[in-house]
């Protein structure tokens, strides 16, 4: 077992849940991770962490896509932690690396997911290029509300995979 799941397992339930928060964004995942403790290895917290997340309202995915910055943006909301925001900076380094003409479509198009969809757009970014990002915003702005809502939350749960294993490197 890790030094940081073995010290997580003995911190009270409320700072178990404030010093997992940064992988997710979501109180309700984060107070469910603590309430399922003790977990013994990598793959057991990854298993409980997705089947919390799947069994959080959309109002919880909704809190937890708020966490993180517009891709191709290094700010979040105030509630963002500094941890958070570092590992989106990580996250999108390939989206930032690309042409003042790619950064602009990027940012457009993030303007029209928010009109359509009232929200930020979510991808696990991580390895894609700016190119690939754009494609997929494109793609995902003819999804239906409840359709977009679901692949939104498949992403989140796919950057809390990668954040919960850089957790537990620290």
């Amino acid at each position: 077992m890790s030094q940081v799941l073995s010290h997580w397992n003995l911190l009270p339930a409320h700072e178990a849940a404030k010093a997992i928060l940064p992988c997710c964004g979501s109180r309700t995942w984060a107070n469910g991770m603590a309430f399922s403790r003790p977990l013994q290895d990598v793959a057991t917290l990854l298993a409980t962490s997705d089947r919390i997340w799947r069994g959080v309202s959309a109002v919880d995915w909704l809190e937890a896509f708020h966490s993180h910055p517009r891709i191709g943006e290094t700010r979040g909301s105030l509630e963002t932690s500094a941890r958070s925001l570092n590992w989106s900076a990580q996250e999108q380094s390939q989206a930032v690396k690309s042409d003042d003409s790619l950064k602009q479509a990027i940012v457009e198009g993030n303007l029209e997911y928010e009109e359509r969809f009232g929200r930020i757009f979510i991808i696990c970014a991580r390895g894609k290029s700016a190119a690939e990002i754009l494609a997929n915003l494109r793609k995902r702005l003819n999804n239906d509300e409840v359709t977009e809502l679901r692949e939104a939350a498949e992403q989140q749960r796919q950057i809390m995979q990668i954040r919960l294993r850089k957790w537990l490197a620290e």
